[in-house]
């Protein structure tokens, strides 16, 4: 589904994308984590066309994203779902969905209101739906945040720390909704929090400095000396 090439980027003498390569089948979750600085966010950016690459290559299902612009590779079937959840405060949730299914995939009518519809069931907000977006608790506007980018008909859901402030059992709760969401779809999520990585990812990819240290399982990944030592800040 997804095949990342030779990906670069430098800002200055600032590397944030050294030259990385991976490639994401659908079904598959792979787990982005590394320090503060190690170009976690760059890579999505790169991805999804908020930043432009200095090299390389990324192909959709065979489908060169490179040189889109950002509403094209939305088209083409890319969504984010961000740490900060960036609804529409004074919508309903419905009415945020209903936005991203309009907009992001180009749907109207009974076909952008049914695609609402599944999102919000597939994310648990059917009982949500006419609440204000800006009232509800945070593990819902997490949840929201999902079922928007659910509503542009991905075939690659990018995560961005989307776990960030949720209690242990929040986090085991959005946890087992991205294991089911990633039975359709390629998924990327960068996380801080080990545990719902290793829930959810059937590989982790390290990044450090913008370049690639390691990808492998998870069990593998947390266990390498490298990780310990530059990610988690342990003397191996």
């Amino acid at each position: 589904m997804l095949q990342v090439q030779g990906l670069s980027k430098k800002y200055g003498a600032i590397v944030v994308a050294d030259a990385i390569d991976f490639a994401l089948d659908p079904g598959q979750c792979l787990g982005v984590i590394g320090p503060n600085g190690a170009g976690k966010s760059s890579l999505f950016n790169l991805i999804t066309g908020v930043a432009r690459a200095d090299a390389g290559s990324v192909r959709l299902g065979g489908v060169e994203l490179l040189g889109q612009p950002p509403h094209r590779r939305a088209r083409l079937g890319v969504a984010r779902a961000f740490q900060i959840p960036q609804a529409f405060g004074n919508l309903t949730v419905y009415e945020n969905v209903l936005a991203a299914a309009s907009f992001g995939a180009g749907l109207a009518g009974a076909q952008a209101a049914r695609r609402a519809v599944d999102a919000l069931s597939r994310c648990g907000l059917q009982a949500r739906s006419r609440d204000m977006a800006g009232r509800l608790p945070l593990l819902d506007r997490k949840r929201l945040e999902m079922a928007k980018a659910i509503a542009t008909d991905p075939k690659l859901l990018l995560l961005d720390e989307v776990a960030g402030g949720l209690t242990e059992p929040e986090v085991a709760a959005l946890a087992a909704l991205v294991a089911e969401l990633k039975t359709q779809l390629a998924v990327i999520w960068i996380e801080h929090i080990p545990q719902a990585l290793h829930a959810v990812a059937d590989r982790i990819l390290v990044l450090h400095f913008g370049r690639k240290l390691l990808e492998a399982p998870p069990d593998e990944a947390m266990a390498s000396r490298e990780v310990r030592e530059i990610y988690m800040g342990l003397a191996a």
